[in-house]
């Protein structure tokens, strides 16, 4: 009698793992499906976010000097689908337009500096404001990018100084009125292109976070420009140059950046304010492009482009062909 009540328990116990085995094997089951599922609706960033992953065309040198046609061909053949034009180097707007919507591309900012130490054939900020309107007219082109700055007429490097670095420096100099000019540049410039349609922002290197006085170029900026008329393109490598964080200085300008330029950099950048750099392909760096990327989109950024310093251990194409390759496929 008591071996068949203990039978009769292990066979009750038996069956109570048995249950306890199957249930346990249909919830991980479930678990690892849901799981899966959600990894397979998980999209790439650029592909869920419905943003393009664009290209500042300095990346490539003098590429788009040779043949601009031929150039634009190449990177439409990468991926990239908008451009962001440094200069309009020796080409109409009827020639960048033609060439652009030849290789499938959208022309969708310009850099304006302002006279000074300019790439040739640029179309400054200073300029007569219908010829900019005629201009990116033509273009298609709805967004111009103060570069960098007012800069000083002359820039005289000290013994063993890089010319960088001396116009880093210039800029210090010139201190919060220097910082100050400029805004006011911004404030003027925006007003009066607003009406046609073209918004006007700013981009940065690393020497807005030099301290000037108790405050930053940067802080500057921010506080003097117009939130309602300027907007910022901000370069998350140079700020890592500077020692920022681009995660936390994104949060802190919710609403004001509206361009961002995907620049990588080395761990062996050393943090500075003299326009040093040591960039990388997307991805082969520091950065963390995930929180940086999530951050963007929560803030409002609309516009990102692919932005590398030289010098360049590969050549420029294959280069910016890496870069895509990352962020096209990076999930977020």
């Amino acid at each position: 009698m008591r071996q068949q009540a203990d039978s009769q328990r292990c066979i009750e116990r038996a069956a109570l793992d048995r249950r306890g085995f199957l249930l346990g094997s249909a919830a991980g089951l479930l678990a690892l499906s849901t799981g899966t599922a959600k990894a397979r609706a998980r999209k790439p960033f650029f592909r869920a976010d419905g943003a393009s992953i664009g290209l500042q065309l300095y990346t490539l040198g003098d590429a788009p000097a040779r043949d601009l046609p031929g150039t634009l061909a190449r990177v439409a053949a990468i991926g990239y689908q908008e451009i962001e034009i440094p200069t309009l180097f020796r080409y109409t707007p009827q020639q960048w337009r033609a060439a652009a919507d030849a290789a499938g591309v959208r022309l969708t900012s310009l850099h304006m500096p302002t006279g000074v130490h300019v790439l040739p054939g640029s179309l400054l900020l200073t300029s007569d404001v219908q010829k900019i309107v005629d201009t990116l007219g033509v273009l298609g082109v709805t967004n111009a990018v103060l570069p960098i700055a007012l800069l000083p007429d002359k820039i005289t490097p000290r013994a063993g100084e890089a010319y960088t670095a001396a116009l880093a420096r210039a800029l210090t100099e010139a201190g919060v009125d220097g910082w100050k000019r400029t805004a006011a540049l911004l404030n003027e410039r925006a007003a009066a292109l607003k009406p046609h349609g073209i918004t006007l922002g700013y981009h940065n290197h690393n020497v807005e976070f030099a301290p000037v006085g108790n405050t930053t170029g940067w802080d500057v900026l921010m506080r003097e420009t117009d939130p309602r008329l300027v907007n910022f393109e901000m370069d998350v490598g140079w700020v890592a140059a500077a020692g920022r964080d681009p995660v936390a200085l994104l949060q802190s300008c919710r609403g004001r950046v509206r361009q961002l330029h995907v620049k990588d950099l080395l761990s062996e950048t050393i943090n500075n304010f003299a326009l040093s750099i040591k960039s990388t392909q997307v991805g082969a760096g520091r950065l963390d492009w995930r929180a940086i990327l999530a951050t963007a989109r929560a803030v409002g950024v609309k516009h990102y482009y692919v932005e590398q310093e030289p010098p360049f251990v590969i050549p420029p194409i294959e280069s910016v062909t890496k870069s895509y390759a990352y962020l096209s496929k990076l999930t977020v």
